[in-house]
């Protein structure tokens, strides 16, 4: 969930109303959102809000005002308003930017009042946006121009680098070749991790007006010459995409927020973006939409019993504006600003913030059902009491991990490993990379982060691991297993070996009959020293002494012997 810092008093101002700080978390509760913090600092006592990932509309102050206002009544939900002018500003994509970025989105806001309260949350917007939908810049950009420095209409192109001369945001000095300036930001904390994006394509996009001013160079920085100010009073925006429907997503919310403070609220100007081989565009969309909802279908998925007139009143309360079409129907206009709301489902979840979760009366089910353990989580838990009984401590370790911990620590080789992997595409950092298929990874870490418990150091656990699978839905599928390992100044495979017995023997299989070992090799575990455990003539694991390189890639300094085996198999 976006954490947003927003200060107290200008909030209060803009909500129209006073609260403490009990009184405001209880208010965030109810509209289903969180006061996490409150913190002071040289502007005064400062709010930090959590806000769900989807509702780009309340990622700023001014969105967290209106939404809390019009839910308490204090206003109307906004409209918004499309001014056509007689000379729409246009922009001409180069058909050279299709590989690249192939999408612009633009918008104007005419007659805006910034104060530095509004100019600081401007800035605390895009960067919220850039780091949510627009996954760090790689699917949209955002760019915020003085539309009066500058000469409509606009280019947005692909030039070397070389070409590409201007001055960028907050620096004096004009850079004549904008590959030094990848080098030049390469130290910059902020902007690093975005040079990736275009820094070494042989053409980077960038966006001219008539004059050849250059307004930005995306997805990196901005011109100097047309920054915005607290002086602005025409605004130019621009998102360059490599993704259309969030682009729009992106320019609605920037368009919606920004409004606020134009002379007419809610007033935004259209501009036409200009394709070779594509319909012009017109930007931007603002689209309101209009959903049926069935009041018996709503009642009886909350859990309420509410007229549809009462329902009408729920649903202004969020911002959604209704009305009544018959006994029965409610007709919900959807405002450009819910792009979260995609399916009826999401309209019934407002509804039920909207009454208020603390009033629906809890009621028992009409039918009567018997509950029942899930059979592969009864054996485990089960498993699990035995062998703490055996004197082995329980673990629970992450499920996701980096794939050095993988492959390359477990002397896997990548190549061959990595193509049976589930891979997290967006990863937040190096350590969570992939989705574990082996829970022996983390068991060493545990017995690195405990060198000095007392030896033996015995650790066991039964979770799921993630494969790939082709026949499934979703591409993977979970499997659970049982890993236990065993630490002490001799590697004690022996204490392995009798643990496996133990819990065969718990399982009523009988050894030879219905399982066996046999030997095996794996780079992971010692030469001659490892396993392979055979149940009905299946491999579902292995056992055997860790390879001190393994030890070695761990922390691990002294002799381990490990064990991990299939649940599944057994039920």
């Amino acid at each position: 969930m976006p954490t947003v810092s927003v200060n107290r008093d200008l909030l209060f101002s803009k909500i129209g109303k006073a609260y403490s700080d009990d009184e405001f978390d209880k208010l965030c509760f109810q509209f289903g959102i969180e006061l996490d913090e409150v913190a002071e600092d040289d502007d005064g006592v400062e709010y930090k809000i959590d806000i769900p990932a989807n509702r780009y509309d309340l990622l700023c102050v001014e969105g967290i005002a209106t939404a809390l206002a019009v839910f308490t009544g204090k206003i109307e939900p906004p409209r918004y308003t499309k001014l056509t002018p007689k000379v729409k500003i246009t922009t001409v994509v180069s058909p050279s930017t299709q590989s690249i970025r192939p999408y612009l989105v633009t918008a104007v806001l005419r007659n805006v009042t910034i104060t530095p309260a509004a100019y600081k949350s401007l800035i605390d917007l895009q960067e919220k946006l850039h780091h949510n939908i627009c996954r760090k810049r790689t699917l949209v950009a955002i760019g915020v121009h003085d539309l009066d420095k500058l000469t409509p209409p606009f280019t947005y192109s692909c030039e070397p680098p070389e070409q590409i001369k201007f001055v960028p945001l907050n620096l004096d000095k004009e850079w004549t070749n904008a590959r030094d300036l990848m080098e030049f930001y390469g130290s910059d904390t902020h902007l690093k991790p975005y040079l990736h994006i275009i820094k070494d394509l042989p053409a980077y996009p960038v966006i001219r007006d008539s004059s050849g001013i250059v307004l930005s160079l995306p997805p990196i920085i901005n011109g100097d010459h047309s920054k915005v100010s607290t002086s602005t009073r025409n605004i130019f925006i621009e998102s360059t995409a490599t993704d259309l429907s969030k682009a729009h997503v992106v320019l609605d919310t920037l368009v919606a927020m920004l409004s606020q403070y134009c002379e007419n609220k809610g007033e935004v100007e259209i501009t036409e973006v200009v394709y070779e081989n594509r319909p012009v565009d017109i930007c931007p969309k603002l689209f309101t939409r209009n959903m049926a909802l069935d009041v018996d279908t709503v009642n009886e998925t909350v859990g309420i019993s509410i007229s549809a007139g009462e329902m009408v009143s729920t649903l202004n309360r969020m911002g959604l504006s209704s009305q009544v079409k018959n006994s029965g129907q409610i007709s919900v206009q959807i405002p450009p600003t819910r792009h979260d709301i995609i399916h009826t489902c999401d309209i019934i979840e407002d509804v039920a913030i909207g009454f208020g979760y603390e009033n629906i009366v809890p009621q028992l089910p009409p039918t009567s059902t018997i509950a029942a353990q899930n059979s592969l989580n009864k054996l485990s838990f089960q498993l699990a009491n035995c062998v703490a009984q055996a004197g082995f401590t329980e673990g629970l370790t992450f499920s996701l991990c980096s794939m050095e911990d993988e492959c390359e620590k477990l002397l896997q080789p990548q190549a061959t490993k990595e193509p049976s992997l589930v891979i997290i595409s967006n990863p937040k950092s190096q350590d969570f990379q992939v989705a574990r298929s082996s829970l022996l990874p983390g068991l060493l870490k545990t017995v690195q982060a405990n060198k000095g418990v007392p030896l033996p150091l015995k650790l066991f656990e039964f979770s799921d691991v993630v494969h790939l699978d082709s026949e499934s839905d979703t591409g993977a599928k979970n499997c659970r297993h049982f890993c236990a390992i065993y630490t002490n100044k001799t590697p004690g495979f022996e204490v392995i070996h009798g643990l496996l017995d133990r819990i065969m023997q718990l399982l009523e299989v009988k050894f030879e009959d219905e399982y066996s070992l046999r030997a095996a090799e794996d780079p992971t575990y010692f030469h001659g020293r490892c396993a392979e455990v055979i149940y009905r003539n299946e491999v579902i694991g292995k056992m055997g002494v860790l390879h001190p390189k393994v030890l070695s890639n761990f922390g691990c300094a002294m002799p381990c012997s490990a064990i991990e085996i299939e649940i599944e198999p057994f039920l």
